[in-house]
């Protein structure tokens, strides 16, 4: 179905299960919604919502505006559209800033934050020099992969399923788990990626911004993969600041841990879907 945000947008979403609200913010900036598996995982006892953002996936392609403000606002149009007063939101790497984000703006309309292999609050540049490392090392594991990764173009399909193969701790299936991801396959919405993420480099790791997670008054659920290339210490500042958080580090899982620890994932998700207007933590 499509969701009309209020300057004339189409933006596809799916609403599927029952059960209180959970609204789902894929990662990028510039993809598109991967969550099937778990939203097939979690549809028994939640009604699942996912999206795809503006210009990306099977939404209307459009000419943006790529900021952080027009996707919150983006987010708020599928929750009128679903006719939610409050939700549990959780995103997924850069949706879990963007999820971050909203419930900064509108926090009485998130009963839980949860946030899932976000990168924190510090600057970029406290961990983006760790990860690039982490992204070659991990790749460099098979030679002829990083090498063909690097000569492939920037836009070519491969050379993404390639990268992202670098996101799984189990390195004898990151392969298959990768080209699952690619599938279908829309275009990176690569303008999207560029704009948002040097909105990030300019505008994250400031002390206001330290300030409104210390003030905000909503359970969060920070979730982990102890092996995700994006250096977890980055997480710390923003479980230091937060006053109500429970953090939750899965072991033996990289970057998508429902994909790699489905049962200790849905585990950690136990609290807050059974109580939709959030945890006592």
């Amino acid at each position: 179905m499509n969701v009309v945000t209020e300057d004339g947008v189409r933006l596809w979403a799916s609403r599927s299960g029952a059960g209180g609200p959970l609204v789902l913010c894929h990662g990028g900036p510039g993809l598109w919604d991967m969550f099937e598996d778990l939203s097939a995982m979690l549809h028994d006892r939640s009604t699942v919502i996912r999206w795809d953002q503006r210009g990306c996936g099977r939404s209307q392609r459009c000419a943006g505006p790529w900021t952080t403000d027009r996707f919150v606002a983006d987010l708020d149009a599928v929750r009128r559209h679903f006719g939610l007063d409050r939700m549990t939101l959780l995103g997924h790497s850069w949706g879990a800033q963007l999820a971050l984000s909203y419930t900064l703006a509108h926090p009485e309309r998130v009963s839980t934050l949860v946030y899932v292999s976000g990168t924190g609050i510090e600057p970029v540049s406290h961990w983006h020099a760790s990860y690039t490392q982490n992204l070659t090392g991990r790749l460099g594991e098979q030679p002829e992969r990083l090498s063909h990764w690097r000569e492939l173009p920037r836009r070519d399909p491969e050379r993404a399923v390639l990268q992202w193969t670098a996101d799984f701790a189990d390195r004898e299936r990151a392969l298959e788990h990768a080209r699952r991801l690619a599938d279908p396959w829309f275009e990176i919405n690569h303008e999207c990626n560029a704009a948002l993420n040097a909105e990030t480099v300019r505008t994250w790791g400031t002390p206001e911004l330290r300030t409104a997670c210390a003030s905000l008054d909503v359970p969060v659920l920070i979730i982990d993969g102890a092996q995700d290339i994006r250096p977890r210490s980055a997480v710390d500042s923003l479980e230091e600041a937060l006053p109500r958080v429970r953090r939750v580090v899965l072991p033996k899982a990289g970057h998508l841990p429902w994909v790699e620890a489905p049962e200790d994932f849905e585990h950690a998700l136990a609290d807050v879907l059974g109580n939709p207007v959030g945890g006592a933590w």
